[in-house]
């Protein structure tokens, strides 16, 4: 392409016609600009924008998986959370969220909404139906390339919605609101889960919430529930009444079976205490008999041991009178002989004595001094003229009286001598 297909009206080799305008008057001002540096240009103008709309680092969030796809060969490969590379116009990414997500049928939640369910008498109903549900990690390839976007707006809801719908039709409004409300869960979990599983996608669980009811069915289920209870009511009073009744006749039966069981149970405690009392007196009559014999046998036991024991005092007496009779003779015999043998020392020490003082009559007055020593200190008196007693002298007395009293004095210390030598 030249410069003159780019501006046929102004030809390059006749030069630029007079401007008319202002624009074309910058127009023409601006610089000529070869074709392929425009080429270039737009060239790199295409490329950033290309690299804007669809950059070539993409990441990958937590709790989610990258399918990345070639779009020549169609091959497919999973990126975990992280960074990964796509190149642009080459590949294509999509991101499938692994967490379990929630599916509500928000306009089927009242009776009167734009789609309530329908039960088998064709009335509309509104019930709370919530699936949890959620990819399966190991079909994220086949979800990516299969399903599309938005799994739970154009594959979840459409198959959830038609097996609800399918198996309501199925019970009455009363099985639904009460008595099967776990039935038609399970029911419909049944059905859904291998129809979700063929998809890729795993059921995790069904739950039936709030169930909206019709207002006239409700009005009427409203009265039949108190009819049914109240004749629940009076069924009850009834089987209270009867119960009442027969227990009030259980309680009289047992009151007479407990009277006559205690009349019973007197009169045979009364005969057994009789029979105790009979065996009692059978026992204690021989036992005080018993009682009486020992009592004789111990007054006589005790008659003999007190005439055992006066006896034997009686001996004992005995037997120390005659001891003490015999201590006695034999403490007289022996004064008796101490007397004799102290006699005959006596007469033998005077013997002895007299001897002495005849051998020696200085003797007298030495013993004289003697018994007089601590009653008088110096006795001086001339000796006598014919050798007699010193003492006559002193006492003015007779000699013969003298030498007597020397004698019998010489005969104590003699005497007291052989005291203290035994």
């Amino acid at each position: 392409m030249s410069d003159t297909d780019l501006h046929p009206e102004y030809p390059i080799e006749e030069g630029p016609l007079p401007p008319t305008s202002r624009v074309d008057r910058l127009v023409a001002r601006l610089p000529r600009v070869r074709p392929l540096t425009l080429a270039l240009v737009a060239a790199g103008i295409v490329a950033a924008w290309a690299l804007a709309r669809h950059p070539p680092l993409r990441s990958v969030p937590n709790g989610e998986v990258g399918v990345r796809t070639n779009r020549l060969t169609g091959d497919a490969s999973i990126l975990r959370a992280g960074s990964a590379f796509v190149f642009p116009g080459l590949q294509d990414l999509r991101l499938v969220d692994l967490h379990e997500q929630v599916y509500r049928p928000t306009e089927s939640t009242l009776a009167g909404g734009p789609a309530p369910f329908q039960s088998v008498e064709g009335l509309s109903i509104g019930v709370d139906v919530s699936a949890h549900y959620a990819i399966d990690p190991a079909r994220v390839a086949a979800v990516a390339r299969d399903l599309p976007a938005n799994v739970g707006g154009d594959v979840v809801a459409p198959a959830v919605q038609g097996v609800i719908y399918r198996v309501f039709t199925r019970y009455t409004v009363r099985e639904i609101f009460s008595s099967k409300r776990a039935e038609i869960q399970q029911a419909i979990e049944t059905e859904l889960r291998p129809a979700l599983a063929a998809k890729g996608i795993v059921l995790r669980e069904l739950q039936i919430g709030k169930v909206d009811l019709p207002p006239d069915y409700k009005h009427g289920m409203e009265a039949l529930l108190a009819e049914e209870l109240e004749s629940e009511k009076m069924r009850f009073t009834l089987e209270l009444k009867d119960k009442q009744v027969r227990q009030a006749a259980l309680e009289a039966e047992a009151e007479k079976v407990k009277r006559e069981k205690a009349a019973e149970a007197a009169g045979v405690e009364q005969v057994i205490a009789a029979k105790a009392q009979e065996e009692a007196m059978a026992h204690v009559l021989p036992f005080k008999q018993k009682q009486i014999q020992q009592r004789q046998l111990e007054a006589e036991a005790d008659k003999v041991a007190r005439i055992k024991a006066a006896e034997a005092a009686a001996e004992a007496r005995r037997i120390e009178a005659s001891g003490e009779a015999d201590s006695r003779n034999k403490l007289a015999d022996a004064e008796v002989y101490r007397l004799e043998k102290v006699g005959k020392s006596n007469s033998e020490q005077m013997a002895r004595e007299g001897a002495l003082i005849t051998r020696h009559p200085l003797l007298i007055q030495k013993t004289m001094a003697d018994k007089l020593s601590d009653k008088i200190q110096v006795i001086i008196a001339p000796p006598p003229a014919d050798g007699g007693f010193i003492g006559a002298t002193l006492l003015g007395k007779g000699a013969a009286t003298a030498a007597t009293t020397a004698k019998a004095s010489a005969g104590e210390a003699a005497n007291d001598s052989q005291e203290a030598a035994q």
